[in-house]
């Protein structure tokens, strides 16, 4: 089923097939199921250790070798044997997910403020669209998405969000599309999936709280391939509807595994999978 009508008349072009629609159906109750663990009486430490799977699968995508031990040291104030920009990214991930239920998931300018807390450190301009054209490399060097004009960041990220605003679509499904359209374009130098990812987390924790609580960037990290599949096959379809049909699935299996270990998070992927920025 095609959709994308907004008000704003910006229409983001995917497809809600047959599967995504059972998923979101089977969502909607694996959700209430994962409420009642949270609220249980190992409901804080859940949550505690969720937050972070949550910093150690976002930053492990981008990359970063840090332990779930080392993250903890780290946001212990101990010291850790680590590069200091790994470091750096897991401090600038745990601020910014630890304010996620502050951030208003409709606004431009905390989207610029949670890309300024992830990137604190680590680009010149945190906080701030790029001004240089970017692509996307793949292991070998070779450009595999050139993402639009830096000049038409700005309008672009503000069709989407008016998207966002006015679709009467399900949050379920306008977070996935927000997803992916928020990679096409690109709007930061550095830092577009980990922001990307987080904002996602926004938008469903704005629809159920139970999601600021549930590490779905953990379960991407360990189907890390498979994401940037997706990726891949909705910029080649011009359609995000296999991204869509992607993160459902990571979101139902993340509230289906009610907080037991991720194990499959520790598996190291290739490096031929890890997708660089380039300017041109």
């Amino acid at each position: 089923m095609k959709k994308g009508n907004a008000k704003s008349g910006y229409r983001p072009p995917y497809t809600v097939s047959g599967r995504a629609m059972g998923m979101i159906a089977e969502i909607a109750a694996a959700v209430e199921r994962y409420r009642i663990l949270l609220e249980g009486p190992d409901g804080l430490r859940l949550r505690r250790i969720n937050h972070i799977r949550t910093i150690r699968g976002t930053t492990a995508i981008e990359g970063n070798t840090l332990t779930e031990d080392q993250i903890t040291a780290v946001l212990a104030g101990r010291r850790v044997a680590a590069p200091a920009r790994e470091i750096q990214e897991v401090k600038g991930a745990h601020a910014a997910y630890d304010r996620i239920s502050r951030f208003d998931p409709y606004s431009i300018d905390d989207l610029l403020l949670a890309h300024g807390l992830l990137t604190e450190g680590l680009v010149d301009r945190p906080g701030k669209f790029r001004t240089c054209n970017v692509g996307v490399m793949d292991g070998s060097g070779n450009v595999v998405h050139m993402a639009p004009p830096y000049g038409n960041v700005p309008s672009l990220v503000a069709d989407l969000f008016a998207w966002l605003r006015d679709s009467e679509d399900p949050v379920l499904v306008k977070s996935c599309v927000f997803h992916y359209e928020f990679e096409f374009i690109h709007p930061f130098p550095d830092g577009n999936g980990r922001t990307g990812r987080l904002w996602q987390t926004a938008l469903l924790g704005s629809w159920r709280e139970e999601f600021y609580g549930a590490p779905v960037e953990n379960i991407v990290w360990s189907h890390q391939s498979e994401y940037y599949e997706a990726i891949n096959a909705s910029t080649a379809k011009a359609d995000s509807g296999p991204f869509i049909d992607f993160m459902l699935d990571k979101i139902l299996r993340t509230l289906k595994a009610k907080g037991e270990a991720y194990a499959a998070g520790s598996v190291v992927l290739g490096a031929d999978l890890k997708t660089d920025l380039k300017p041109t």
